[in-house]
């Protein structure tokens, strides 16, 4: 007959070699959904990057305008900053000539919104992937 099997200790166990909490969030901010992808949570990554870049076409179909960095309107450097904050799709979307703003259009507004928005939730989505590159927070894949 086997002897019983002791069980595992988490002490004993071999540490997880995580990505870097700086690289981790550098890839979040660049390309939304990306940080948790790098962690190995793909079901998260598609929903968040999905989710993040939807909202940011809505934003540009709907003639939301992609605001420049002027310090003279601080509502303006605001919401330029908050825009950035969803990373290479903001940079690609100016390239390419999109986000003039069409201020007569019923959905401008809703447009600014949605841009804004994106950035914003894309900030909060960069914070989840470092809790989870930290270690702070274990999630399922």
């Amino acid at each position: 007959m086997a002897a019983p099997r002791k069980p595992i200790s988490k002490a004993s166990m071999p540490a997880i070699a995580r990505p870097s909490v700086a690289l981790t969030c550098v890839l979040a901010w660049v390309f939304p959904g990306a940080g948790h992808m790098l962690q190995g949570q793909a079901g998260k990554a598609l929903v968040f990057g999905t989710m993040l870049l939807s909202m940011y076409v809505l934003g540009l179909a709907f003639g939301g305008r992609l605001f420049p960095f002027q310090s003279v309107e601080p509502l303006m450097l605001l919401a330029a900053a908050a825009q950035w904050m969803i990373g290479a799709t903001r940079l690609v979307a100016g390239w390419a000539g999109y986000g003039g703003g069409d201020v007569v259009a019923a959905s401008y507004e809703y447009g600014n919104t949605f841009l804004i928005v994106a950035g914003l939730m894309n900030v909060l989505v960069i914070f989840d992937a470092a809790d989870v590159a930290r270690g702070g927070k274990v999630d399922t894949p």
